[in-house]
């Protein structure tokens, strides 16, 4: 926990707030010292200091850590730990307002995450502005995050030594360093293309060159960044669900079960240990559902057909 100059100090005084004034046993201490843990990692990649932070900081905190395959009753443990934290600063006297006052917990779903179709996915690249310098890094980052069905993570950390172009795959560094190939598509390979002509004018910073997604100073992106320009672009775009990063990735599985993709081969590109966690995809619109009925199965398609001699003989 390295933040700001009173780090060490604060951290010291809250444990013993939490023992002395709370009462709190040694289990459930080490939980909240550890929600406060992930805040300062965080804060420190951002360069903020914890008794700097406002709302918005902790939104994105909250948006972060979700990002990371956080599920929302985790985060939203997380996130009263954090409440705690800051509430304890207000009565020790470290600040005089409660950042965290408005910070909302995540509802807990009862229904898959949001989805974009695919002609949501392309509103979503036509509101980028191409005249700009990062205008076709973030069409490729939207392209890619969409055909390769990546974590924000993966995106971020994706090396130019991990592009095998002629193949048309990329290697994947995924959960618990473990490496899988993805199939990645013409039009993303594209985009490539073209945020590559524009890399190549950079000027990269030491130790970033093989880093695929860079920012105007040359060094890679962050998740931070990629959310906050994911979510500028939908709002530019009209679109009006709830969406981050892993909206793109939910996106991309979901498009491949309705196209007919075998379910473990959607595993294997995902990246998931488990079946299980894939099935959640299995979830198909009622809707969209009775339309792949209608349009595809025999005795509708022959129907169908009747139909259209009838029309034909009056």
């Amino acid at each position: 926990m390295e933040t700001g100059k009173n780090s060490k100090d604060i951290v010291g005084r809250y444990r013993r707030y939490l023992k002395l004034e709370k009462g709190y046993s040694a289990n459930t201490l080490d939980a909240y010292l550890r929600d406060v843990d992930k805040l300062f990692r965080y804060l420190a990649l951002e360069q903020v200091d914890v008794l700097d932070v406002k709302l918005e900081d902790l939104e994105h905190f909250a948006a972060f850590i979700s990002d990371l395959g956080i599920g929302p009753r985790s985060l939203a443990r997380i996130l009263s730990g954090v409440r705690q934290f800051y509430r304890f600063l207000v009565v020790d006297g470290y600040l005089e307002v409660d950042p965290t006052e408005l910070l909302e917990s995540p509802k807990q779903p009862d229904h898959l995450p949001e989805v974009l179709s695919t002609a949501e996915v392309d509103l979503l690249e036509q509101a980028i502005d191409l005249t700009k310098w990062e205008g076709h890094r973030n069409r490729a980052i939207i392209e890619v995050l969409f055909s390769c069905g990546l974590r924000v993570s993966e995106l971020t950390n994706l090396k130019l030594s991990n592009l095998y172009v002629d193949e048309q795959y990329i290697r994947v560094m995924g959960k618990g360093s473990k490496e899988r190939l993805v199939p990645i598509s013409p039009r993303a390979l594209d985009e490539l293309n073209y945020w590559f002509a524009d890399r190549n004018e950079m000027k990269i910073k030491p130790g970033e060159e093989d880093y695929v997604f860079l920012n105007r100073r040359g060094h890679h992106l962050t998740r931070t960044m990629i959310l906050i320009m994911i979510k500028r672009y939908a709002l530019e775009a009209g679109i009006k669900k709830t969406i981050s990063p892993h909206t793109l990735r939910h996106s991309f599985a979901t498009s491949l079960l309705e196209g007919g993709a075998d379910l473990r081969a959607i595993q294997a590109m995902l990246g998931h240990e488990s079946i299980g966690t894939t099935e959640i995809y299995t979830h198909i619109d009622t809707s969209t559902l009775r339309q792949e009925i209608l349009e595809h199965h025999p005795r509708n398609i022959q129907y169908d057909e009747r139909q259209q001699a009838d029309l034909l003989s009056e």
